[in-house]
């Protein structure tokens, strides 16, 4: 029983957390609508890395700096609110003054590395909720969240490269709008 509670309440905080990732995966989508499959399962795979690591780093804070880690808590949103902000912001100016060379910022390595920190970070406080877990029951915690994610993802890019060609030039804009949003959103539901 213990075991079917545990699955239970990672599932549930998978779908929690990925929705961040899920948003900013419909906006890569957006952003690029002929990706390429391997393109999408590395963004996927991104976000759901991210999304397991951090409340494992969660976890492993509250055993170890539990002290440290609350006097860093209160900037969590801000620090999504900056990477996504920036990110948003680029693409935003890509879609209003294209460059001669398609970039596609938001999905080199830089730019999904920056996404995975900025939609996770907040995961960070889920260590804590799990803090009663031994060692095995977190990692299998973090692995299930780490699977609901990367299927939510995958999905998000789908839909955002439906849309996305629909929306032709326009995507980018709109890709980084929700980044915007996205950013203020974590911002303002933590403050």
């Amino acid at each position: 029983m213990a075991h079917v509670a545990l699955v239970r309440k990672s599932v549930l905080l998978g779908l929690g957390l990925a929705m961040d990732a899920f948003s900013v995966s419909v906006a890569n989508g957006l952003n690029e609508p002929n990706m390429k499959r391997r393109k999408i399962l590395l963004i996927a795979s991104v976000f759901a890395v991210f999304q397991g690591l951090m409340p494992l780093i969660g976890w492993l804070c509250v055993h170890t700096i539990a002290g440290y880690f609350a006097l860093f808590e209160p900037a969590i949103p801000w620090i999504g609110l900056t990477l996504l902000g920036w990110i948003g912001f680029h693409m935003i100016a890509e879609g209003v003054h294209p460059s001669s060379e398609n970039t596609e910022t938001s999905t080199n390595w830089r730019g999904l590395l920056t996404q995975g920190v900025a939609t996770s970070i907040d995961a960070l406080s889920v260590g804590f909720t799990v803090s009663d877990y031994i060692l095995p029951e977190a990692i299998r915690c973090a692995g299930i969240i780490s699977g609901v994610t990367f299927g939510i993802c995958v999905c998000g890019v789908a839909i955002g490269r439906k849309v996305g060609a629909k929306l032709a030039g326009k995507a980018s804009i709109f890709g980084g709008s929700i980044l915007l949003v996205i950013g203020f959103e974590i911002l303002l539901s933590n403050a």
